[in-house]
């Protein structure tokens, strides 16, 4: 197998309890890096990703730290033990969108780490004070899902493969949509267990005070390129790049689009770095031919290195 790659990372809703703790347990350099984004937050948040409880995991404001520190312990030891890995870019799916830029070097691990806290507190007080829902759509077809988007009032969150659509919004338009579904076409509608409305337009305060945050950050031009959710291309440069990390938080996640600049650029191998395997599950929608390799525990990195390696 080729050692050239496309790194993936996820994005909130892939946290799963445990995650990371078999890494820390085998590997000296995981257990040193859980324990410096410890010291960075100021509270103990490889407790919270090992040993849960599951909502305060699931909290915006622990989960989107966590997933960026896993992603990034598992890039790590791959790196430590496959010789001339060549990543030929990165992306990830909204949260995981930082991820992926702390992978190409546009800001070091403490930044991108106090960033995404922050990111998370600033989404958790946003989804506090407003009333929304997000639901999938399966199985319409796009023209359909933005008119049924349009007609109750909420917005279209993110464009994960075709076929598979997410509304955001109030939980009444939610309610309209799902009501609406079948006669839009859209085969099955059902409403997610989140606990707002991300990606829409009521993540606005959010957004703001993020926007705060990024213009007070050094960011570099990245050593890869790397693809945004919020108009599914390569970003380089700095203002740019603020800019599309700003947006994606009311915007679209075009991740469908995201996949495409890279397969049509020739990449077939592409890492998912993160719990689930959801990444690795909308390629096969996107394009079969693709390889995706999953990491999220000791188990699956020694496959991924024996593969790359």
């Amino acid at each position: 197998m080729s050692k050239r790659v496309v790194l993936l990372f996820a994005g909130q809703g892939a946290q799963t309890v445990g995650m990371g703790q078999d890494l820390a347990s085998e590997y000296p350099a995981a257990a040193a890096r859980f324990a410096q984004a410890d010291a960075i937050l100021g509270f103990p948040l490889s407790e919270t990703m090992f040993a849960g409880p599951q909502e305060q995991l699931t909290r915006t404001s622990r989960c989107q730290p966590a997933l960026y520190v896993h992603g990034l312990v598992c890039l790590e030891l791959i790196r430590e033990r496959v010789a001339g890995l060549e990543i030929a870019g990165t992306a990830g799916l909204s949260l995981g969108e930082f991820t992926a830029h702390a992978a190409a070097g546009t800001f070091d691990f403490e930044t991108g780490l106090r960033l995404v806290a922050r990111r998370g507190q600033f989404m958790e007080e946003a989804t506090d004070t407003t009333a929304g829902s997000m639901a999938a759509m399966i199985g319409g077809e796009e023209s359909a899902v933005r008119a049924l988007a349009e007609s109750c009032g909420v917005d279209v969150a993110n464009f994960n493969a075709p076929g598979q659509i997410v509304l955001s919004g109030t939980r009444e338009g939610i309610a309209r949509a799902i009501a609406g579904a079948k006669e839009h076409g859209i085969k099955i509608a059902k409403e997610l267990d989140v606990a707002g409305a991300y990606h829409s337009r009521l993540m606005q305060s959010a957004q703001d005070k993020l926007s705060s945050e990024l213009a007070l950050v050094a960011v570099r031009t990245p050593s890869v390129p790397v693809v945004c959710n919020y108009e599914a291309r390569r970003v380089s440069e700095p203002a740019e790049i603020r800019l599309t990390l700003e947006r994606q938080v009311t915007g679209s996640v075009r991740w469908s689009e995201s996949m495409r600049v890279f397969l049509d650029a020739g990449e077939t191998t592409f890492l998912e770095l993160g719990p689930g395997g959801v990444l690795a599950g909308l390629m096969k929608r996107i394009e079969r031919s693709a390889t995706v390799i999953s990491v999220d525990n000791a188990a699956t990195l020694e496959s991924a290195i024996a593969a790359l390696a």
